[in-house]
């Protein structure tokens, strides 16, 4: 599997990557978006309402310019790239609500912790090109603190939703979701501060109307690629271009997120003194015949802990089939989870999470685990 590497921000320094000094200064010297309605600069804005369109040209001196044409809407009007496809994109024109690097929208409702997610959607029509290679992607930023000004130290989540020219993903492609109502496969990976989850569509398409983000959240959280105590701070919605890319446009778009209670699950706590825990259990997907949960462990006493168990009995005949970062074991209807090699160490403070993909019929009732521990 040859494996590509995502985009480095031209804010950011790499090992991998060398960009000029001139590049770095362009990326992060304008503090606000430019007011134009096209830009040639690889590094140019446009404000767009409550949205920035960025060029975000960070690994190429080829020409690209962007317009601007009212509303949501616009395309890349000039491009003609040609960097191998089994290598970094030369760009990654997009729009985006948020903060990207420190620039932010206005009125995006960001940052919002993931444990606190209530919603989360977007529609995009898009016009894609026959010829070129390129992907049609969200970049959706996570960051272990509500802001930054550089790279986001958390989980970026891609969710491609079509694309030519046999282009991939960064990292491995390590399993398949249906969440959100459509069917995924799922990719996997780890930079050097950061996580990486890539969804592509099988079959892809070209427009989507309200396609539930949070979904794809939550299933990223129940694989262990993202951390519920982690901030959503961007959303991002572009084009990422090896080949060609000259038409390739947004018809309209939008992204909303709110703060609520996350779907589905019950909490509990255990322990007492200087080692206690407290459990929340949350349903990230669910379908007919079975679902996927992740739980995860706080530490909530005053010394780190060195190891911890999760029990619930079951409501129902759900019955677990995988179990990740934890280990299971059960007896009937009784459930005993205990940590893992590695993640039974935990601060005070500080969390943990496992998941989980179980069987049921009929009902699915949340269990209400109780944490202990040691």
């Amino acid at each position: 599997m040859v494996l590509r590497f995502t985009r480095l921000r031209a804010a950011v320094a790499a090992a991998a990557m060398t960009l000029a000094a001139s590049a770095i200064a362009a990326a992060v010297g304008a503090p606000t978006a430019a007011a134009d309605t096209s830009t040639c600069s690889g590094s140019g804005t446009i404000s767009a309402g409550d949205y920035i369109i960025q060029a975000n040209e960070w690994n190429s001196s080829s020409q690209q310019c962007l317009n601007y044409s009212g509303g949501t809407a616009w395309s890349v009007s000039q491009a003609d790239f040609n960097l191998p496809t089994n290598g970094a994109p030369a760009t990654y024109p997009s729009i985006y609500k948020g903060c990207h690097w420190g620039m932010c929208t206005a009125n995006s409702g960001l940052p919002i912790q993931v444990s606190s997610l209530g919603s989360a959607a977007s529609s995009w029509s898009t016009v894609q090109p026959g010829s070129g290679a390129y992907d049609v992607a969200y970049d959706i930023w996570f960051n272990s603190t509500p802001t930054t000004s550089g790279q986001p130290d958390g989980t970026e989540m891609m969710i491609w939703l079509n694309s030519r020219g046999g282009v991939q993903p960064f990292g491995s492609l390590t399993g398949t979701s249906n969440a959100a109502g459509y069917n995924w496969n799922v990719w996997t990976g780890q930079q050097a501060s950061w996580k990486i989850i890539s969804y592509t569509l099988n079959p892809g398409g070209t427009s989507f109307n309200n396609l539930d983000i949070k979904a794809l959240v939550n299933d990223a959280v129940a694989r262990g690629s993202l951390n519920p105590s982690h901030y959503l701070i961007d959303a991002e919605a572009g084009f990422e271009i090896w080949q060609g890319g000259q038409g390739l446009a947004t018809n309209s778009f939008s992204f909303n997120a709110t703060s609520g209670s996350n779907s589905g699950g019950g909490t509990g706590t255990g322990g007492g003194g200087t080692g206690g825990c407290s459990v929340a259990y949350t349903v990230s997907n669910q379908w007919d015949t079975g679902f996927t949960a992740n739980v995860t462990v706080t530490n909530t006493g005053t010394a780190p802990t060195n190891g911890w168990k999760v029990t619930w009995s079951w409501g129902g005949n759900q019955q677990i089939s995988n179990v990740w970062n934890a280990t299971e074991s059960h007896s009937g209807s009784s459930e005993t989870v205990t940590n893992a090699g590695y993640n039974g160490a935990i601060a005070p403070g500080g969390n943990t999470s496992f998941g989980f993909q179980a069987g049921y019929s009929g009902a699915n009732p949340a269990p209400t685990p109780v944490c202990t521990a040691s």
